[in-house]
């Protein structure tokens, strides 16, 4: 059932309390309710709470916006084969055979991490990117920046990913406890020579959720640019900056990945990188000059055609960015407005900033398509898209994965967008947060927080048990 929104009030950081919702989420009986629901996206605010939360299009998207919508769709999830021609392509190597593989729903496949010590998960592979290169910052030349640790029929894997785990344990000032996990990683059955673990940097990352992605790459740069310039506050110890890119031949704002370090959604790249599907931006195999070349052309494959159209691309660029964001839920429940109240007194908001707006003419996809729906609106991700240095040492390790993307420092990390994260236990299945999961549920990822994050983590350690239970409700509420 679609439900008009011209009876629902903005949400604004000046008046974040409204009416409407009760302890157990939105029902139908509360949205037919005129006043109050905190639209997280303006007119591509949705009221899903299901499996499809983070899978479900937004009210305006309809005629031939949404067959596009159903065709990228399909092309997001449908699995690539190794078969030339129309749905192939895959390989020779790869990290996830369709973006739904890694992208479940649209939000985090359950990484491997947490299936078992091998590298692969329940699904048959990792869901996990890891990055690799030299101590000194050089990628190996037979291997690049990604090792891909699947491989199609008769053609070796570039290595194989294993991890161990390391458990520490901690107190609350008031003596409860808990526990933080560091994985380490290393990599076996290198396809080439081997590489000495000593003179390798290796990061992973689990996928992002895809919620908010058309307001995301409609947002306003020049606002983004103004929190830069404003996001000095000493007496948290917090200064984000910008993240600035070279792409398509010019220089721009980074805002997409975990670093900032992609001024659009990373299509073409995720087809080619991820999957090694060959397109016009990308048209060379992403192990070209390898061995597995040699091996995918004694399984007759073709490598002088293009295994995925700029067309078939752009409907699933127009599919991501059309995604509704889910609205918030319990947003007048007594403990969620206190966890939200303690949320801006441990200064969380000074870097997951509530509210942002959008460039009044939209997006334009990359073969051309605007979408003006996704101009002038009013949004609140809980994020400013800026860099922050996550890196102080915890467990001896901290955050700073020593990898470098653009101006991103290794202990950089963009300020993750909170919007929607409450229902990612619903979506996937799980409560693995950070880059690479390591975070059970909320409280580990607070408490991996360092550098400028150490003050309000400090905040939130230092405060009662139930004003801690407060402030994550809020957060489920997100």
């Amino acid at each position: 059932m679609r439900y008009s929104l011209k009876y629902v009030l903005l949400l604004t950081f000046a008046t974040p309390l409204l009416t409407g919702c009760d302890d157990e989420g939105i029902t139908e009986a509360d949205l037919d309710v005129p006043s109050g629901y905190a639209l997280s996206a303006g007119t591509s605010t949705i009221y899903s709470t299901s499996s499809f939360a983070y899978d479900t299009e937004a009210d305006w998207v309809v005629d031939d916006l949404k067959k596009r919508f159903m065709r990228g769709d399909k092309l997001y999830d449908d699995a690539r084969t190794s078969s030339n021609g129309y749905g192939g392509g895959l390989g020779p190597v790869y990290a996830g055979y369709s973006c739904g593989s890694c992208h479940r729903n649209a939000g985090r496949t359950k990484p491997a991490l947490w299936e078992d010590a091998e590298g692969s998960g329940s699904y048959g592979f990792s869901a996990m990117l890891v990055y690799v290169t030299r101590k000194n910052g050089v990628f190996f030349q037979d291997y690049g920046r990604v090792i891909h640790d699947q491989a199609i029929y008769g053609v070796q894997a570039e290595g194989k990913i294993h991890v161990t785990k390391h458990y520490q344990t901690f107190a609350f000032p008031d003596g409860e406890t808990y526990e933080l996990c560091y994985p380490e990683y290393s990599i076996s059955e290198w396809y080439a020579d081997s590489i000495r673990p000593e003179d390798l940097f290796c990061s992973v990352r689990i996928p992002l959720r895809h919620v908010g992605m058309g307001q995301l790459m409609a947002v306003d740069p020049n606002e983004v640019e103004a929190l830069a310039r404003k996001s000095n506050y000493p007496e948290w110890g917090i200064s984000g900056r910008c993240n600035y890119i070279t792409e398509r031949g010019r220089r721009q704002l980074g805002l997409s990945g975990n670093k900032a370090q992609h001024a659009d959604l990373t299509v073409e790249l995720g087809f080619s990188s991820d999957m090694g599907v060959t397109n016009s931006r990308y048209p060379e195999e992403i192990c070209e000059g390898q061995a597995q070349m040699e091996q995918g052309s004694m399984m007759g494959l073709l490598y002088d055609q293009l295994d995925i159209s700029t067309e078939d691309m752009e409907d699933v660029d127009l599919y991501l960015q059309t995604l509704g964001v889910p609205a918030r839920r319990n947003v007048n429940n007594k403990l969620v407005r206190r966890g939200q109240q303690l949320f801006a007194q441990a200064g969380c908001a000074l870097c997951h900033a509530t509210t942002l707006h959008t460039r009044p003419r939209g997006t334009t996809l990359l073969n051309g398509t605007q979408l003006p729906w996704l101009g002038s609106q009013t949004i609140h991700p809980y994020s400013d898209f800026l860099l922050h240095d996550m890196g102080s040492e915890i467990m001896g390790v901290g955050l700073n994965d020593n990898y470098v993307s653009g101006l991103a420092r290794g202990n950089e990390w963009r300020t993750t967008p909170l919007w929607g994260i409450g229902l990612q236990e619903k979506v996937n299945g799980h409560t693995y947060f950070l880059h690479d999961g390591r975070a059970r549920n909320f409280t580990e990822a607070i408490m991996w927080h360092g550098g400028e994050g150490e003050a309000s983590k400090n905040k939130f350690k230092n405060m009662s048990s139930d004003d801690r239970q407060a402030l994550l409700r809020f957060l489920e509420s997100l």
